[in-house]
């Protein structure tokens, strides 16, 4: 457990303000401390509330996505399990008793993009020390593990934490040193990545506290979550930002959240329908919510369909960073073409 922080604000004159129109200001106030997005667990585009089976690095709630080197070894799934303050958390639960080997690894990461840790020094003399603080909920007690790690695994901070309490909420908070060594992105490739541990074997576990050159998911000797049938952990309010003292919860209004995620994915219904001669063809271009942050890959979702798909000269095609365009082409005479529906859009790191 930390000590949260308050900082008075310093006034045009010089002093300390004590309040703004009889409001008190804190750290707790002030925006853009936290650098995980949907840290509290409300958006999930993807799934709405539905379970999921990750694979290689696929996602479940929104930015947070599992590089596990098996699959069919744990469901993920947004929970209403929650300590005071939340409406959301991630539930993840073990799917058998898997025994994890040397080469092995389970964990749950965000990739954080390099503009939004830029200000941070990591890899420069001047490297700020960092705090991640979060509440965990599991099944299990012991140590548990988790890595602060750069964009190839080319330099990784292992850090362990203690849950003496099955199935109550922990608060956690872990402060780690800026590293001043490695290379660390600061455009829009991943700048930071945070990895939870579910389970890791020996080639992909670290000593925890202090910077390496190897690359780990977990700390040595850290709890294995899928080694325990039905074993459940479920975590949110995860916060990273700078300084040494965790500071309470950002929370942000949902719309700001939603367009945070949608930076890195989003789901669209772009329309393109045709009533005309043979050939005749027609187009409709599309915007995006929020310019994303590369080039995305499209694909049709699962509640998606394409009615009177009549043509091969069919097609969406993402133009840029904030359009795509439907292309549509009658295949006879008086036919409607095509109507494109519920299209992903992923420029995910």
């Amino acid at each position: 457990m930390s000590t949260l922080a308050t900082n008075a604000i310093t006034d045009a004159s010089g002093g300390n303000t004590a309040s703004i129109n009889g409001y008190t200001p804190t750290m707790s106030n002030m925006a853009g401390r936290n650098r995980i997005i949907n840290g509290d667990m409300r958006i999930d585009q993807r799934n709405a509330g539905a379970s999921v089976t990750p694979t290689y690095n696929s996602y479940g709630l929104d930015r947070w996505s599992f590089p596990v080197s098996q699959n069919s070894k744990l469901t993920a799934q947004q929970s209403s399990t929650v300590p005071s303050g939340f409406t959301n958390s991630m539930v993840i639960t073990s799917s058998s008793a898997y025994s994890v080997g040397a080469s092995d690894y389970f964990s749950l990461q965000q990739k954080i993009e390099g503009y939004n840790v830029a200000d941070l020094g990591f890899g420069t003399a001047s490297a700020k020390t960092i705090t991640l603080s979060f509440w965990v909920q599991c099944s299990l007690t012991g140590t548990f593990g988790g890595v602060i790690g750069n964009n190839n695994g080319t330099r990784n901070y292992p850090f362990t934490y203690t849950i003496s309490s099955a199935n109550t909420w922990t608060y956690i908070s872990v402060t780690i040193p800026g590293d001043t060594g490695g290379t660390w992105l600061t455009t829009n490739g991943v700048g930071l990545t945070v990895f939870f541990g579910l389970g890791a074997g020996s080639s992909w576990s670290g000593t925890a506290g202090a910077w390496t050159a190897t690359q780990a998911f977990s700390a040595t000797g850290a709890t294995s979550v899928v080694g325990t049938s039905g074993a459940t952990f479920y975590i949110t309010g995860v916060q990273l930002e700078a300084g040494s003292v965790a500071t309470p919860f950002e929370h942000r209004m949902y719309g700001t959240e939603l367009q945070l995620c949608q930076r890195y994915f989003q789901i669209a219904n772009t329309c393109c329908t045709d009533y005309g001669p043979a050939g005749y063809s027609t187009e409709q271009r599309t915007p995006f919510v929020t310019e994303m942050r590369a080039s995305p890959t499209a694909a049709q979702g699962s509640t998606g369909s394409t009615s009177h798909y009549n043509s091969s000269s069919n097609s969406l095609t993402v133009e840029d960073l904030r359009h795509a365009r439907a292309n549509a082409a009658c295949a006879s005479t008086g036919s409607y073409s095509s109507r494109f529906l519920n299209w992903q859009f992923s420029a995910e790191l």
